[in-house]
């Protein structure tokens, strides 16, 4: 669990730093941008200058990372091995954690992604289906971009009014593209076929909550981050017992 913990620790520390340097930097808080205390993280202590207490957020992250590494100690990935497990959790908990919070999947993230996909994906499915699988991820995820894109311009024309929502944003396709590399060919195409299935699902149940709460807004978009990643930890867990 003491990885769990690390691990969490380090999730709320680039969620915090990469959305405003896009880079790793000594910890700054938010509010007063002085320097953080490494205890800010590790023990939940306040910022010294201004007293910024840790967010909901960080208490959520310390809790659920160390359950998860509890889980995939009980449930292996043999595919990615007890490290590699745990460096693939930290990793889709930054890209959620930042995707929920900001709508961005950072390009730094989306790069180191890329990095642990190829090494990954290479031990497992071997270089040409690595390649393959990352480069149909991204190509089919472009395409749902550009047609989310046009979507919004058409709906825009016809209703009269700009539209700022969009259906995909660019980090999404980057992030396709890592899981394509992760799952290799032709597993990315269960990847993205399951990611639209559950985006689906969830933004139905959505729609209908906010519709129940009586909070319903026209053009809301949910980040599609989370869904991806779903995805992959679904299939990743398939093949494993296949």
């Amino acid at each position: 669990m003491i990885w769990g913990w690390i691990g969490a620790c380090l999730v709320n520390f680039l969620a915090d730093i990469l959305p405003s340097e896009r880079k790793i930097t000594t910890p700054k808080c938010n509010r007063c941008g002085e320097q953080l205390s490494w205890k800010f993280y590790f023990l939940l202590t306040s910022c010294k200058h201004c007293g910024t207490k840790p967010s909901l957020r960080h208490i959520i992250v310390l809790i659920l990372v160390p359950i998860f590494t509890g889980l995939l100690a009980q449930f292996p990935l043999e595919s990615l091995g007890n490290f590699g497990a745990i460096l693939w959790l930290v990793y889709f908990s930054v890209v959620i954690v930042i995707d929920l919070e900001h709508r961005l999947i950072l390009h730094p993230v989306s790069i180191t992604g890329a990095g642990l996909g190829f090494i990954f994906g290479t031990v497992n499915h071997g270089f040409l289906n690595t390649i393959l699988g990352g480069g149909a991820g991204f190509g089919l995820m472009l395409i749902l971009y550009y047609l989310g894109e046009l979507f919004v311009k058409v709906l825009s024309k016809s209703r009269g009014e700009e539209i700022e929502e969009i259906a995909l944003g660019f980090g999404d396709v980057n992030l396709a593209g890592v899981i394509g590399l992760l799952l290799g060919w032709p597993g990315i195409i269960a990847g993205i076929i399951l990611a639209i299935l559950i985006g689906g699902v969830v933004s139905g149940g959505y729609l209908v909550l906010q519709v129940l709460r009586k909070k319903y807004q026209a053009y809301q978009a949910l980040p599609y981050g989370p869904f991806l990643v779903l995805s992959v930890v679904v299939l990743l867990y398939i093949s494993a017992n296949i």
